[in-house]
């Protein structure tokens, strides 16, 4: 089994901080070619700052990742830099609370359009430019990688975030169904659900509420919170060729709370 994706070249959505981040710099470390895309420009230049001697390898796009136009921007940014793409990781994610009793669909049409409509959008763009640029590779090779982040709200409504935890669960189905429709391209679709990890929205809640730290570790049987770079290591793994072939899962990576956490305020 390999987990090398030397020579690659990665799209990731989000890349501006958190968890996005933390899988562009993995990717790009294990020796891809990254282009790191996000709509906080200010949030994108410190997250490329390090790369500043390394243009080669990393290149950075900004943009609204929810617009049918910056989508289109973004893989034409990336084909103009790299010539291709191999993998594309949807980061991206919009989380606002909501009240459930409110009649207005606006809220939830935006988390709908923010957080699902979004990836599946650019996953289709991408997924095609795929498609054309295996023609004529044997039938054994790898097309392409596409894995898409939700959380575990998806399986746990938050009546506060209702629209959140709808928008997530639409995200996880979407990612089954295409990863059936793209199998005879070769190209593999697969998710991440998490919890218990330090994510930039995880960071912010527990500087307005520093009790619910301990609530998240006693609710996580592995007893702490994981660093981002411990999700983007199994990212990594389903881009790779050591997971060539895996399609169509969900991975959770929440430290059990999953398992062990029934009655939860918030999940992040």
């Amino acid at each position: 089994m390999t987990l090398s994706i030397q020579g690659k070249t990665a799209i990731v959505t989000g890349a501006g901080r958190g968890v996005g981040l933390a899988i562009a710099r993995n990717l790009a470390e294990r020796g891809a070619s990254v282009m790191f895309a996000d709509g906080d420009e200010q949030a994108l230049q410190s997250a490329v700052s390090d790369y500043a001697d390394d243009e080669s390898q990393v290149r950075h796009f900004v943009g609204n990742m929810s617009e049918k136009l910056a989508m289109a921007n973004l893989l034409s940014a990336t084909l103009d830099a790299f010539d291709r793409v191999d993998i594309l990781v949807n980061a991206h994610r919009f989380v606002r609370g909501s009240d459930p009793l409110d009649t207005d669909m606006d809220a939830l049409e935006e988390m709908l359009r923010q957080n699902m409509l979004a990836s599946l959008r650019l996953s289709q763009m991408v997924a095609k430019r795929m498609i054309r640029q295996a023609e004529g590779e044997g039938p054994s090779a790898q097309t392409g990688a596409i894995v898409n982040i939700s959380t575990l709200a998806a399986r746990r409504p938050i009546p506060s975030m209702l629209g959140y935890s709808i928008a997530c669960a639409a995200q996880e189905q979407a990612t089954r169904g295409l990863a059936l429709a793209l199998a005879p391209h070769r190209i593999r679709v697969n998710g991440v659900s998490f919890s218990s990890v330090m994510s930039h929205e995880l960071q912010c809640a527990l500087k307005d509420n520093p009790d619910q730290r301990a609530q998240i570790i006693a609710g996580t049987p592995l007893g702490r919170i994981a660093p981002a770079e411990e999700l983007a290591e199994t990212v990594h793994y389903l881009v790779s060729d050591g997971a060539r072939f895996v399609t169509g899962q969900i991975v959770t990576v929440d430290g059990g709370r999953s398992l062990a956490d029934p009655v939860t305020s918030q999940v992040l």
